[in-house]
């Protein structure tokens, strides 16, 4: 009774501000809207119904100001978090997680077929309501536009919208999905992880699975070239202010610079994501659990791969704005397996344990001498091999410390330190390697700063041993 109360008091409030109307009589009101809602629910933990959350998200989806998008994007976060419609319950230590799902929570998605079928009835998809698989699509279309125009004259306030609704979303799909995922890890019930809202999303008929993943690789390179376009001008005030001021927009061109990264970020959380779920599916599928209604799905990893493969001048682009460690080191490894498997096993010693090419000890192995350098830069170009190679350092030494910081590192100081100073070495071999083969090579800047990286570290190891 009380929630039903607080409901009717704070959706009075927006009675004067339909979707279409936007004076600032009406934007007045969506923000007092939102205050209330913050006051009753954070501030007096009072859990938010359907109705409001869904109204808060309609003032994301058509607010046409930026305090309004940025203030309801804060909100809806703030929500899930305080009252998650997915979550993992209190466990003793001896027991296994258990999967806590608000059945009646409100979802920013709709995959129902019987409320899509009656929302197409009245009159075609909601531009304001929860999304089905076509409106993320559309959504994905319309972010693909931004990232492709680079433009800071065709800014525009709906721009900036659509990505923090897409970071929304991503946000909506990761709290789904990671507690669903360490209880799958726990008890293996393929249930858990095909009801996800990921899940469904990308098993939906009506998109094409392999364009949207292909659509997300472009836009994140996109968007990533629009954020150092943008950061190369603010941080050129003469050239930034007359372009700035040209079309007015200075305060969106800076919010656009954050978005932009944060966009990136979360384009890489959902690849991640979908990564993760491809594994979980894999194991899902040896053990027998799935079955024809789970149908067929390319993995992610493929994706990527042939389309760093076919397009190498999204190749530095991609490995520069995807930075996390343990997904980019094997993404890289994949890569190099396609070429370097062989080699590996005909560059191996038989004295001792081998590392084959699906390490980056064994891929650092097969650039050892210049024959297998060589025959390798005849599959992959040398600067490609430079760039793929400085990024799996950076990425094998961020996760090192990853793992440091998390206490699973190896518990001798020895060891740790041989295997370090080790891939330190070959690295710098195999680049001294590359341009024995190629006297005429340029190190690029990236492998100079691996270069360096690896020298310093050399030398510091090799002062503490003496």
């Amino acid at each position: 009774m009380k929630r039903a109360c607080i409901e009717e008091n704070l959706l009075a409030i927006l009675d004067s501000a339909s979707d279409s109307k936007h004076t600032p009589d009406a934007n007045d009101d969506r923000l007092a809207f939102l205050e209330a809602v913050r006051s009753a629910c954070i501030v007096n933990e009072n859990p938010p119904t359907s109705k409001m959350r869904e109204a808060v998200f309609q003032i994301l989806r058509v607010g046409k100001s930026l305090e309004l998008i940025t203030e309801s994007f804060r909100l809806l976060n703030e929500l899930d978090k305080r009252f998650p419609r997915v979550y993992l319950s209190e466990k003793e230590a001896s027991e296994s997680s258990h999967l806590v799902v608000v059945e009646e929570g409100w979802s920013p998605f709709l995959f129902n077929l019987e409320n899509a079928s009656r929302e197409r009835e009245a009159g075609g998809r909601s531009i304001s309501g929860p999304l089905d698989s076509l409106g993320f699509l559309q959504l994905m279309q319309e972010l693909a536009e931004v990232a492709n125009e680079g433009n800071l004259q065709a800014l525009e306030i709906k721009s900036l919208r659509n990505m923090l609704l897409f970071q929304y979303l991503v946000n909506a799909l990761e709290g789904d999905f990671l507690p669903r995922n360490r209880v799958y890890e726990e008890t293996m019930n393929w249930t858990h992880l095909r009801e996800s809202l990921l899940n469904m999303l990308l098993s939906a008929r009506r998109i094409n699975y392999k364009g949207l993943m292909k659509d997300c690789l472009s836009i994140m390179c996109g968007l990533f070239d629009v954020s150092a376009g943008i950061s190369e001008d603010l941080e050129s005030p003469d050239n930034a202010a007359s372009k700035l001021s040209h079309n007015g927009n200075a305060a969106s061109a800076l919010a656009l610079f954050e978005l932009g990264n944060n966009a990136c970020i979360a384009l890489q959380k959902l690849l991640i994501m979908i990564m993760d779920l491809d594994m979980s599916r894999k194991k899902a599928d040896m053990q027998g659990s799935t079955t024809r209604a789970d149908g067929v799905r390319t993995p992610l990893m493929e994706i990527i791969l042939d389309e760093l493969t076919y397009d190498t001048d999204m190749l530095s682009p991609f490995l520069k704005v995807f930075n996390e460690p343990k997904w980019k080191l094997e993404i890289i490894l994949q890569y190099f397996s396609k070429y370097t498997t062989r080699l590996s096993t005909r560059t191996r010693r038989s004295n001792g344990p081998t590392d084959d090419a699906t390490t980056f000890s064994g891929v650092l192995n097969c650039f050892s001498n210049i024959t297998s350098t060589r025959s390798i830069t005849k599959k992959i170009k040398a600067d490609v091999v430079q760039v793929l190679l400085a990024h799996a350092f950076q990425a094998h030494l961020s996760s090192s410390s990853q793992q440091d910081a998390d206490g699973i590192s190896a518990s001798k100081d020895e060891g740790k330190s041989g295997s370090l100073v080790e891939i330190c070495e070959n690295i710098i071999s195999a680049f001294s390697n590359l341009r024995r083969t190629y006297a005429k090579m340029e190190i690029l800047p990236i492998g100079k700063e691996a270069l360096f990286t690896a020298a310093t570290i050399l030398s510091t190891e090799t002062g503490a041993h003496v």
